[in-house]
């Protein structure tokens, strides 16, 4: 088994490992885009009830949060390919349940998003320590940018065609052949990491990590978690809520599939330009103008919630989303990977910035529900959406110091303070 070793300097460019986890993580996101996109749409459907579906995204996040936790003993063991085997055929058992339930889906949908919450805890996780370990401050903007344009890709063509195949089927046969191919397309996918190298990691998994990393003073983490936190807290509200306005405005699978085909096309420019462009002194002012971009368009809301509007709103924040997403994730990555020691945290690192993540998603979705349970009103939900989206806005504010310092210097600072405090809560 391979043990990790700090990169050598890659100048930007990317090896067979670093394609291949591309290609992993394009058949994941093709067959989520696949059903994915859909399967909101289908449980409300099934139930005509925004809280319920509150519930079942609630569920998922906080699965995945435990799921994160205590599968990172696993990933520090060295199964780190087992687990993104374990995470893809999870989902691909997600989708089996979901074919062998159909539409009495709704008794047994608590259980739905615990195991959707763990399959992707799964595989976030291992694939997030892999994608750690193949990449380094060079390339790791170039790549985020490729993996963008993927899955940007991905979202052109599988919704469109899903929308399509729905329209022209009766009742739930379009929705049965969708999810039976992102279970076949999940199968591939757990095929493609047997050709993953397993590189080992060094040490015993601390699980007390992300209690004590809250406990550093002068951390950047402080900064850097709060802003994971703010960002998963419009992720799961918009997550949830724009596909299903899309389909609720228009009555149509194939209008939510044009949809998305036009949006992800947007982000497909977005990323390849942001990806080829965006390097590190320029992340500042980039997260910056993708956040006011993304916090603006969501006002034409106010004047009526329609088709069009949903396309300013999607066509603008899928153009702008790379300039926001990019800064965040590579910055957050090059502070892990700015020293062996803290490379040798890898995965402790990736689990508290996921468990961050998930700490903002369920609390965006208890507002949620919270919020639909007191009222549904238009005006109502107006203001959820421009609260909540203003995230990014609050993200930046919490970056913009570590964006402008060197990762390396700021990393040393915490490293000290890391060493000085004690190794159990």
């Amino acid at each position: 088994m391979p043990t990790y070793k700090p990169h050598a300097r890659s100048h930007g460019r990317l090896d067979g490992q670093t394609r291949l986890l591309l290609a992993v993580n394009g058949l994941f996101v093709t067959a989520g885009a696949l059903s994915g996109t859909f399967l909101g749409v289908y449980i409300w459907k099934a139930s005509k009830n925004f809280e319920l579906l509150g519930w079942f995204t609630l569920l998922h996040h906080l699965s995945m949060a435990l799921t994160f936790w205590i599968a990172g003993y696993a990933v520090k063991r060295g199964r780190k390919s087992l687990v993104l085997r374990l995470g893809i055929g999870i989902s691909a058992l997600f989708y089996a349940l979901v074919l062998a339930l159909g539409t009495q889906s709704i008794p047994y949908i608590w259980i739905l998003g615990i195991v959707q919450g763990v399959a992707s805890g799964m595989f976030w996780l291992a694939f997030n320590v892999i994608y750690f370990e193949v990449t380094d401050a060079d390339n790791r903007d170039r790549y985020n940018g490729l993996a963008g344009v993927i899955g940007a890709l991905a979202g052109m063509a599988a919704p469109w065609f899903s929308g399509f195949l729905i329209s022209r089927m009766a009742a739930e046969k379009g929705y049965r052949i969708i999810f039976m191919a992102s279970l076949g397309i999940f199968v591939a996918g757990v095929l493609m990491t047997f050709l993953l190298r397993n590189r080992r990691t060094l040490g015993e998994y601390d699980w007390s990590f992300p209690a004590r990393i809250w406990r550093v003073p002068e951390t950047p983490w402080r900064s850097v978690l709060g802003a994971l936190t703010v960002q998963g807290v419009r992720e799961s509200v918009f997550g949830l809520m724009i596909g299903l306005l899309v389909y609720i405005q228009t009555g149509s699978e194939l209008r939510l599939g044009n949809y998305t085909l036009i949006t992800s096309a947007v982000s497909f420019l977005g990323f390849y330009a942001v990806g080829r462009w965006l390097k590190p002194a320029r992340r500042v002012g980039g997260m910056l103008a993708g956040a006011i971009v993304m916090t603006a368009v969501i006002l034409p809301f106010f004047f009526g919630v329609s088709y069009a509007t949903m396309l300013v709103f999607g066509i603008g924040t899928s153009l702008t989303f790379p300039l926001y997403a990019i800064p965040m994730t590579s910055t957050v990555f090059d502070l892990i990977g700015r020293n062996e020691d803290s490379a040798r945290k890898r995965v402790e690192y990736v689990v508290v910035r996921e468990l961050a993540l998930n700490a903002g998603r369920m609390l965006g979705m208890a507002v949620f529900i919270g919020t639909v349970r007191w009222s549904k009103a238009p005006l109502v939900l107006n203001v959820l959406m421009l609260v909540t989206g203003s995230a990014p806005l609050f993200s930046w504010m919490l970056m913009k110091r570590i964006l402008r310092v060197p990762a390396k210097k700021a990393y040393a600072r915490s490293r000290r303070r890391l060493q000085k405090m004690p190794d159990r809560v």
